[in-house]
């Protein structure tokens, strides 16, 4: 019997962070077709609210809509998610920059914790809790920045790469290279440094460009 008979059904807006949170944890694939009789079974929601969630997730770029097929996961390949990570690596950097000019002494304890913990994450080998911490990282620097425009950019631009931001997140040694550039950027912002903040954040992206470069090559 089904836990969720007396639960009101749920909203355009719930069922979208649903999909999308399944789509960011990889319980929803590349390539997965997207039902929406099943989507409504299993986020209890009805037809009209997962059709307009689908729809708001095209727009975003994690789902494609297919003539007669209905929906699925878009898949991104190597190259358009390079594409991605370049004008992430300006948004970024612009955010970081302004990060250090703004920043107050609450956000440098925050920044500084964050590392911290990344720091203890790699040396026990929580590779799951340091990807956790990243995204962190680079939320906050987001928020520090007080640039919306960007911030909202950025954020349906990374829904995009989901996949490959995962592949990365797992690959043998990955937290190891990318720690001291994460250490970097919170230096310069904590430093009130704009320009090493732009420029640590653009050394770190390009590592993870030349990172998912790597993984792409055929084996």
């Amino acid at each position: 019997m089904s836990s969720h008979v007396s639960a009101a059904p749920r909203g355009t807006a719930e069922v979208t962070s649903a999909i999308r949170e399944a789509i960011f944890s990889g319980v929803f694939v590349a390539g997965q077709r997207l039902v929406e009789a099943d989507l409504c079974e299993q986020f209890n929601a009805s037809r009209g609210a997962v059709r307009s969630a689908l729809l708001e997730l095209a727009g975003d770029g994690l789902v494609e809509r297919i003539a007669h097929r209905g929906a699925r996961v878009r898949s991104v390949t190597l190259d358009e998610a390079i594409e991605i990570y370049e004008v992430r690596m300006v948004l970024e950097a612009l955010c970081a920059a302004k990060a250090a000019e703004r920043i107050d002494a609450s956000g440098e304890l925050e920044l500084r914790e964050i590392g911290e913990r990344m720091s203890v994450a790699v040396d026990v080998g929580d590779v799951m809790g340091y990807r956790e911490l990243n995204q962190r990282l680079h939320a906050l620097v987001r928020e520090l920045s007080g640039q919306g425009t960007a911030s909202s950019v950025l954020e349906r631009l990374r829904a995009q790469s989901v996949r490959q931001q995962f592949q990365l997140a797992t690959m043998p040694g990955r937290p190891q290279v990318s720690l001291p550039e994460h250490l970097a950027i919170i230096d310069a912002i904590c430093a009130r440094d704009p320009e090493a903040a732009d420029q640590a954040m653009r050394v770190h992206l390009s590592s993870v460009m030349d990172a998912m470069r790597e993984l792409g090559r055929p084996s």
